[in-house]
């Protein structure tokens, strides 16, 4: 049960987080190429620095939860932010709501219901140093195409390696919450968790500025949700609750539709206007 309070507390951080982030970002001085410099500029911005503080208090909760839920939960429930986002931005900021954001609202809450629902309580496998060394792999390879990616307007292509980089995070951080947290700073593979959530903070910050945020942070989402709920499930001993596969399968399946079908409305985001005014 704590998990799951976690989990909730998680999700309403990262909200704000997406609200406070892609403001600054946007209106931060844009230079052409991948620009990972952004993060250093975007440090003297006290309303980056606020959502950047949400951020890592949804990343702590979000990493204690795994130890105790499976990923696709998680997950999916982080990836339910840019949903809450929305709704605070409906309710706080007076944002006009569109018959499709509500559509998209029912769709995450059905969603996680049913992953909710699915879930059963494990506690994930350790990694071997095959897979470690498969994770560093893949973070370096993702480095490179995001510096190759990094030209203006390549939103999809910035969003992707951010989500590739979060799932590394995601993955590593399963097999990390169930151990001695005292011991995390001896443990190569928090570093492996660490560098990979500096990478993905740095592309979420290059897709933030090139287009809407809500189609940078559902492009991420979606990526991240999608390959470490494979990973939990296939290599980390995530478990369903038996006969409720399907469960699994409809519910990412709804989030996974939910967070790209918001991304791409025009409607009133984290990225319009509204809240560059309301700021």
């Amino acid at each position: 049960m704590l998990g799951c309070w976690e989990l909730v507390a998680s999700a309403v951080l990262y909200a704000m987080g997406i609200v406070a982030q892609s403001v600054a970002a946007r209106r931060a001085e844009h230079r052409p190429g991948a620009d990972l410099g952004l993060i250093a500029r975007l440090a003297t911005d006290r309303l980056y620095l606020l959502g950047f503080t949400a951020q890592v208090g949804g990343f702590v909760l979000a990493f204690l939860a795994r130890g105790s839920l499976p990923l696709y939960l998680v997950q999916a429930g982080s990836a339910s932010a840019i949903g809450i986002a929305t709704a605070f931005g409906v309710l706080v900021l007076g944002w006009r709501v569109r018959r499709v954001e509500v559509v998209v609202l029912v769709l995450l809450a059905v969603g996680m219901v049913l992953l909710g629902g699915a879930a059963a309580p494990s506690t994930a496998r350790d990694l071997t140093p095959t897979m470690v060394a498969a994770l560093v792999g893949v973070l370096v390879l993702t480095a490179l195409l995001g510096v190759r990616t990094g030209r203006p307007n390549a939103l999809v292509s910035a969003a992707v390696p951010a989500g590739v980089a979060f799932a590394v995070v995601a993955v590593a951080g399963r097999a990390l919450a169930g151990g001695d947290l005292l011991a995390l700073p001896w443990q190569p593979l928090a570093w492996v968790l660490v560098s990979a959530a500096v990478l993905g903070q740095a592309l979420l910050a290059g897709a933030l500025q090139r287009g809407s945020a809500t189609s940078a942070i559902a492009t991420m989402d979606a990526t991240s949700m999608v390959l470490a709920s494979v990973v939990g499930m296939v290599a980390m001993g995530d478990r369903v609750a038996p006969g409720r596969e399907w469960w699994v399968v409809v519910g990412l399946a709804l989030v996974v539709l939910g967070v790209l079908a918001l991304g791409k409305a025009p409607a009133a985001s984290p990225a319009a206007a509204p809240v560059e005014e309301a700021v």
